[in-house]
């Protein structure tokens, strides 16, 4: 397909994060139900089925593959012992993909888990001895994952038995972490990979934020708060086939993409966690209302009236100008309608460019508009990628899908502040952490290694 995409257009994307930033809705409070770093009161008190964040992005090794990531259970302190961080045995893990526009899932990927302990009443701990690999009986605590692909046409099962690499307890319980991990990466018929397990925290920002956005004066910026801390990751690399409308990437390049957790309940499966773009949930949604936003499925988007408003005219532009006196840009915010709704594309709204709304595929139907990350995967991975995405001419990054290297809040604060509008960015107006203090790998998972050092003795080392 091809891409075309003026340099104005460009930095019109930009305004796309607030899709994250500033997007969806006001919702009633329809459910007793909450997700992404602690934002809803309720899910909080449930850190294994928080769902803290997405990732989609082409496979830079392997540009006919798309990779899929989705993390759960924040801020894991990685010395958090005897009984460390596992997935919820009663949950179903969701990764989602909307391939025709309509708004729900045209195929979904969930993982179910179980336990093998064999600690009984003989030890407290988690490992007796140097763990060597994931079948080595010191390793005392396990889990096993079923993978199933579902379509509207039925499920079918990709992975019956796979080992979740187990949590990084310590140098003297698992010497070779690296290695437990590489076993753990199950090969699927037909092409791709899953793996589940622990890993770093790869979303880097200050979280001072939420102190009248940086202390009031920009002087809370520049600490990655989220430095030391672990997660749980589900991914997945697969053919781009697999996941386009017909299989046909070339005609059908655009997916979206979100997860959600569904946990067992009186009323059987209901969903307690969903995440798309980074931050909504976090700084758009009021408190009264996200445990609702969680509930929510994205066919329902369009039917708010409230997720419009909260699109057109975002709450962080205000605060921005209250607390820093930079001028919001004059609503309503029609092109925030397009990017977070329905995707960008010139006959979607007033970027005048087409980039990754499913409205560019040729057999789509009618779009429905919903909060979702999209993805064309029909550009390919950059030789080298921009931190800043879309909005320095990386059309690779963030919106377009979302790498672990995009730096989601910097593009955010800019875009929000009229960097998009006004064709200029505000150089003060960043949280100073531009990159994770880890290295992205080179392969699948990509995501780096879980730490085993504990996070107050992270700034020592």
């Amino acid at each position: 397909m091809e891409l075309r995409i003026n340099r104005r257009a460009v930095i019109g994307l930009g305004v796309a994060v607030l899709v994250a930033a500033s997007a969806p809705a006001l919702f009633r409070a329809e459910s007793g139900t909450a997700s992404s770093h602690r934002e809803a009161p309720m899910i909080a008190g449930d850190p294994r089925n928080d769902n803290t964040d997405v990732y989609a992005f082409v496979s830079p090794d392997k540009p006919d593959t798309v990779t899929l990531i989705a993390n759960w259970i924040p801020f894991q302190e990685p010395n958090g012992g005897p009984n460390f961080y596992t997935f919820d045995t009663r949950s179903r893990y969701n990764i989602k993909i909307d391939n025709d526009g309509d708004a729900r899932p045209d195929i979904t990927y969930e993982w179910t888990f179980r336990d093998e302990d064999r600690r009984g009443n003989s030890t407290f701990l988690y490992a007796k001895g140097p763990v060597t690999s994931l079948g080595d009986p010191d390793l005392l605590f396990r889990q096993r994952y079923t993978l199933k692909r579902v379509t509207p046409h039925g499920s079918r099962t990709l992975v019956s038995n796979g080992v979740v690499a187990p949590s990084n307890v310590g140098p003297a319980s698992m010497p070779d972490y690296g290695a437990l991990r590489s076993q753990s990466i199950t090969a699927l018929r037909g092409g791709g990979k899953a793996f589940a397990g622990q890993s770093d925290e790869a979303f880097f920002l200050d979280l001072r934020v939420f102190d009248l956005l940086y202390g009031g004066n920009l002087s809370e910026v520049g600490q990655d708060t989220m430095r030391g801390y672990n997660v749980h990751t589900l991914a997945l690399q697969v053919p781009a086939k697999d996941l386009a409308l017909k299989g046909d990437v070339g005609r059908n390049p655009v997916i979206g993409v979100w997860s959600t957790t569904d946990k067992w309940g009186p009323r059987g499966y209901v969903q307690v966690s969903r995440l798309g773009n980074p931050l909504v949930n976090e700084v758009v949604v009021p408190a009264g209302l996200k445990d609702a936003f969680n509930a929510l499925p994205p066919h329902q988007d369009a039917g708010v009236p409230a997720v419009v408003k909260r699109v057109t005219d975002p709450e962080v532009a205000r605060l921005l100008e209250k607390i820093y006196g930079i001028k919001a840009p004059r609503t309503p915010r029609r092109d925030l309608v397009e990017i977070f709704l329905t995707g960008i594309a010139k006959g979607n709204g007033p970027i005048k460019a087409d980039l990754n709304s499913q409205t560019l595929n040729k057999d789509a139907g009618r779009l429905r508009p919903a909060e979702m990350l999209r993805l064309n995967m029909a550009v390919p991975p950059a030789a080298n990628p921009n931190r800043l995405g879309v909005l320095a001419g990386d059309l690779q990054g963030f919106p377009n899908g979302r790498r672990l290297g995009d730096d989601v809040v910097d593009i955010a604060l800019q875009a929000v502040a009229g960097a998009a509008a006004g064709g200029k960015p505000i150089p003060a107006l960043t949280d100073k952490v531009d990159r994770n203090d880890k290295p992205i790998g080179a392969t699948f998972p990509y995501i780096p290694l879980p730490g085993n050092v504990s996070v107050n003795a992270v700034g020592a080392r």
